[in-house]
């Protein structure tokens, strides 16, 4: 992140957006899938892989389907794989390696709805990042936040004479002060406004108005995280300090069982994971990284 936003910032760089949000780039990818004969399940739990004679051949669903498979490529999280593997695999080394990966922490999120009127948006930058105190960093807790404020770029994600941001603070929200709270209790609901009350003020800073312009917000949580996103303690992803360890590769002692995901090498977020399904696919004997590097490198250069 540090790198991207060094680059960012450079006198002659552009910066491309998909128009539509991210969700034009997530169309992109179905369709290139769909187009090549797959498909897409969605809200399709799947309760365990399906093995026998050390092999894995496939996935059994909750509901009872069973999708046999020559190869299962899973991106589940380092903590939930053994959920997914009978006893006498998760008890295996590799797989409890894996597991016992420390966990970073989570984040609170910030989306808000705004009147722009009298407000000119082209004058507002598409991204910041705001930070209370060089000294303290970035991992601090209540110091960093990041911003996006995508209509400024699209104005067709947002109502006319609206815009939409969102805020969030970069994985220094504790698990530990929210594991214990019911969502629907008023104490969950206090604790998300005054923890949410930083985001605000950074906010602040760029849009001194918006609590006045704010036509619906909303507060996202690590139990938000874990709700809605799958994700163990609502976390980013393994802590893996560089210098320290390593993230583990796509390959695993199972035939027929190939791992991607924020708990392989590169890494936590966006371009390592997108990275990681490269090396998942290249792992199942699929000779396709040669052209998909040719093809980025013409991209690129």
């Amino acid at each position: 992140m540090a790198m991207m936003f060094g680059e960012f910032y450079k006198p002659q760089a552009i910066m491309d957006y998909p128009v539509g949000g991210v969700k034009s780039l997530v169309e992109a990818l179905v369709k290139g899938l769909e187009s090549h004969g797959g498909s897409l399940r969605l809200n399709t739990p799947v309760k365990q892989l399906v093995m026998s004679s050390g092999t894995c051949h496939g996935v059994e669903l909750v509901n009872g389907d069973v999708l046999e498979a020559s190869s299962v490529v899973c991106n589940v999280s380092a903590w939930d794989l053994p959920k997914l593997l009978p006893t006498s695999v998760s008890s295996q080394t590799w797989c409890r390696e894996r597991a016992a990966m420390p966990a970073t922490k989570s984040f609170m999120h910030l989306h808000v709805g705004f009147d722009a009127r009298s407000l000119e948006l082209k004058q507002l930058q598409p991204h910041y990042i705001c930070l209370e105190d060089w000294t303290r960093g970035v991992e601090a807790e209540e110091n960093a936040v990041l911003i996006s404020i995508p209509s400024v770029e699209d104005p067709s994600l947002a109502p006319e004479d609206c815009g939409v941001l969102h805020a969030y603070t970069p994985a220094t929200e504790p698990w530990e002060r929210w594991k214990d709270l019911d969502r629907r209790s008023a104490e969950y609901k206090a604790l998300k406004e005054q923890r949410a009350e930083f985001l605000w003020k950074q906010l602040e800073r760029i849009i001194p108005d918006l609590r006045q312009r704010s036509k619906v917000h909303m507060i996202g949580t690590p139990l938000t995280h874990q709700r809605f996103l799958n994700r163990h303690q609502g976390s980013y992803g393994p802590r893996i300090k560089a210098g320290e360890a390593e993230f583990p590769g796509a390959s695993t002692p199972i035939a027929g069982l190939v791992l991607c995901g924020d708990s392989c090498f590169p890494g936590i977020g966006v371009p390592a994971v997108a990275g990681s399904g490269l090396l998942a696919a290249h792992a199942t004997g699929l000779e396709t990284l040669p052209a998909q590097l040719k093809e980025l490198q013409r991209l690129f250069s």
